[in-house]
């Protein structure tokens, strides 16, 4: 379960890790309202995916005016398939240094992992790709937990000078991890600032089968990952425009990397899972197709599970409500039949993984 970024910053302030004045408002005149009582502000769309930053979703307001235009461009903003609905509004803190501070589970190691990076920010992603010496990484044993020793090796990596500030919030930021079962807990950036060491953004993923020991209260948005979730579905919106429907996690990220291959940029990752039916597949298609940035699609099922004729049915039912192109790669139960059900309907087909990428991305670039 993903928390929104108040929500997570309403349990920094139960763990006092500092965080900046915020008011969360859902309309432009309250957003208003608080640029008049706070001055100086940030505005932040609130949506449960990344890249907020980049897509425009945060804007600084230093007035009424400047309030109102961001305020109304925010709301009406679709973020990676979430529509925003609500702003949280802080107080401005410039921030003289930025960051990183995580903490998630090392999987292969099988406990906790802290890191930390002196390079935090929006490009944090491109600083682990491109710079993987700039983040340092420590493994926490389970049961021990976190010692002095470890928290102040990962604040002196980071600045020496304001050590023992970012060694009290390491500590509380694990203390929330390890308190509320987070599969991630994350601050990026940890800004320092004139006024002290602050998170000005706060990130927390919980465990599922943990949520039974805790009231965190979900909220109902609507979002595609959501109505996905719904279908037995996964979802998870990207910032491309080919729209990606795979049954199976392993081959949809193969059929994502082989669209990217061939100059294309995924607009989702969809797992419609083994043993899709025809009503899923048909979910799956409105679910991709709603997103206004896909401009073709790509469908790739490997009958097992999923008969391919079943897949057919689904694609047929809404195919004439789709305005935008689709080809679609059938192999395995009930191959031939499937293929015989979307030729009747002039679909485009494939043979194979990387001939539907590289159709697919031709479809949704036709001028090129």
């Amino acid at each position: 379960m993903k928390l929104y970024e108040y929500a997570a910053k309403e349990i920094f302030l139960k763990y006092d890790i500092p965080i900046p004045k915020g008011s969360l408002v859902s309309d432009v005149n309250s957003a208003v309202d608080t640029v008049k009582r706070m001055g100086d502000v940030v505005l932040k769309a609130q949506v449960l995916t990344g890249g907020r930053g980049k897509a425009g979703g945060i804007a600084r307001a230093k007035d009424a005016n400047e309030a109102t235009s961001n305020a109304q461009r925010i709301l009406g903003m679709e973020i990676k398939g979430f529509p925003v609905k609500k702003l949280l509004v802080e107080e401005y803190r410039q921030p003289l240094k930025e960051m990183y501070l995580g903490i998630t589970i090392d999987r292969q190691a099988k406990c906790p992992v802290i890191m930390v990076s002196p390079s935090g920010g929006i490009d944090i992603e491109e600083v682990a790709r491109n710079s993987p010496d700039k983040i340092i990484k420590m493994n926490v044993h389970p049961l021990s937990g976190l010692h002095d020793y470890q928290a102040r090796t990962l604040a002196n990596s980071l600045d020496r000078a304001k050590s023992r500030e970012i060694i009290d919030i390491i500590k509380k930021l694990y203390r929330i991890f390890i308190d509320n079962d987070c599969q991630l807990a994350e601050i990026n950036p940890l800004a320092e600032t004139e006024k002290g060491i602050i998170a000005l953004d706060a990130k927390m993923i919980i465990d599922d089968n943990a949520l039974f020991r805790h009231d965190f209260k979900g909220e109902e948005t609507n979002s595609l990952e959501e109505v996905a979730q719904k279908n037995g579905m996964s979802y998870v919106g990207l910032d491309g425009d080919i729209g990606c429907i795979v049954n199976g996690a392993g081959l949809a990220m193969a059929t994502l990397d082989m669209v990217t291959q061939y100059g294309g940029k995924p607009a989702n990752f969809m797992d419609v899972r083994a043993g899709a039916n025809a009503e899923q597949v048909k979910a799956a298609l409105s679910i991709v197709s709603s997103n206004r940035n896909v401009k073709a699609i790509i469908i790739n099922i490997f009958g097992g599970l999923t008969k391919c004729d079943e897949a057919a049915r689904g694609i047929i039912e809404i195919f004439p409500l789709i305005r935008k192109p689709i080809i679609v790669r059938l192999s395995g139960t009930n191959e031939k039949e499937g293929r015989a059900m979307l030729g009747k309907y002039g679909i485009h087909m494939a043979a194979s993984t990387e001939e539907a990428a590289k159709g697919v991305v031709e479809l949704g670039n036709p001028d090129k």
